[in-house]
């Protein structure tokens, strides 16, 4: 009686663990709505005349696409069947390469407005861009492994492919803060 209780339970466990294709999809629908808040936050931000609560904004906007990242790269590193179905990975790699020009256009817009920034009556935003751009680009970075780990193998290359353009735009943003 105690071995078949240890085994349910074990079983629960493991099971409430793992994720699937469903799961990502959700987390990539999560995370593109905190893509378009940053890209909107970051673009309301005027050049010149920026407020302080703007720029907070845009840092709180970050905060949130990491946590939302992070659990992504949760579900992704959980995900079964691993590796998903080639249909399943089709859907996530689309829904992620939808993502690209905002992504690309939130990370130039935010190099653009380093001198904004600067001229803030309070001293720090531009590490706190940095820091956030660090965080973002961290983060990202171990959602895109997850995923191709993930990805069926007739998907790799575009989503590595895709994965070296994301990682470029992060690498110019962070350079400019650097």
């Amino acid at each position: 009686m105690r071995f078949s209780s240890v085994i349910v339970l074990a079983s629960f466990i493991v099971s409430s663990f793992a994720s699937t294709a469903a799961d990502i999809k959700a987390d990539i629908v999560t995370i593109t709505a905190r893509i378009n808040t940053l890209d909107t936050s970051i673009t309301a931000f005027a050049v010149p005349g920026g407020t302080l609560t703007q720029a907070l904004a845009i840092h709180n906007n970050a905060v949130t696409l990491g946590t939302a990242l992070d659990k992504g790269t949760t579900d992704a590193t959980n995900v079964t069947p691993n590796p998903v179905s080639p249909t399943d990975g089709r859907a996530i790699l689309t829904a992620l390469e939808a993502t690209e020009t905002t992504i690309s256009r939130a990370l130039t817009n935010i190099v653009a407005r380093k001198a904004a920034f600067n001229a803030l009556p309070i001293g720090g935003i531009p590490a706190l861009v940095k820091q956030d751009l660090a965080n973002l680009s961290a983060s990202t970075t171990k959602f895109e492994a997850a995923l191709i780990a993930a990805a069926s193998a007739d998907l790799v290359a575009e989503a590595t492919a895709f994965k070296g353009r994301v990682d470029g735009y992060f690498a110019v943003a962070i350079a400019a803060y650097a």
